[in-house]
């Protein structure tokens, strides 16, 4: 209701209901596919969006990729890059949004973090170039509303790039508590997570992750985000310190 009072029509549409996405892309000329969140069923979802846009008459499809996708050491860019090849077969007009990493998943480890004294991670001195999730809805708000995007991929990242143990300083800082940063082989840093309560799933992938950022996966320092939103992103302090408020 809060959205309809803006002028915003709310439609469902389920990835595994091809009737929803009928209904739900009717008259749409610009599209927005944000990857789905079920890991290891993403393709035959996406499929079934770029099966359903193509029916409607969509204009174009933007798809919310991984940075770097076609070269991306981590496991997450498999069905990332079957999407985007799933999207030049179909012939529908398309452009990539290839998004680095959020900010917000460093940042939901903190409350840990300070609990036990420690950051724990895999991803050695591998910078991350991340960005908060509001700076890359806003790219994607640019995208749709601008012109010339067929085609286009856009390598997505922060303008900030920065190490697990940057982080844990800037932890510290903030906190006034010392909490240094601790790396450990990817088996052990996944271990931990599910001693911590984490599904196997999960900790498998941010284990896997971390490791890709340790391989230079997760930077990137071609600023092209901070251009296309016409403002710098937003930095790690910020969100540090908004995550500790």
């Amino acid at each position: 209701q809060d959205l309809a009072a803006l002028g915003v029509q709310v439609r469902e549409a389920d990835y595994d209901r091809p009737d929803t996405l009928a209904a739900a892309f009717a008259g749409a000329e610009r599209l927005l596919l944000i990857s789905s969140s079920e890991v290891g069923r993403r393709l035959p979802q996406h499929r079934q969006v770029i099966a359903a846009a193509q029916r409607a008459g969509v204009g174009l499809l933007a798809y919310t990729s991984l940075l770097h996708a076609e070269r991306s050491p981590l496991g997450l860019a498999a069905e990332h890059v079957a999407t985007e090849a799933a999207l030049a077969a179909s012939g529908l007009p398309h452009v990539l949004l290839r998004n680095g990493w959020y900010t917000e998943n460093c940042l939901a480890g903190l409350p840990a973090a300070l609990q036990h004294g420690a950051l724990l991670g895999s991803a050695g001195a591998g910078r991350i170039a991340s960005a908060a999730r509001a700076d890359y809805a806003a790219a994607a708000a640019a995208v749709l509303t601008g012109d010339g995007q067929a085609g286009r991929v856009h390598e997505l990242a922060g303008d900030e790039a920065y190490t697990l143990a940057d982080l844990a300083a800037e932890l510290s800082r903030q906190s006034g508590r010392t909490v240094p940063y601790v790396d450990l082989p990817q088996a052990e840093y996944q271990a931990a997570l599910v001693g911590a309560g984490l599904p196997e799933g999960l900790a498998a992938l941010l284990a896997d992750s971390d490791a890709g950022a340790a391989r230079g996966g997760l930077f990137d320092a071609g600023r092209q985000l901070s251009a296309l939103i016409g403002r710098p992103t937003t930095p790690l302090a910020d969100m540090v310190r908004a995550a500790l408020a």
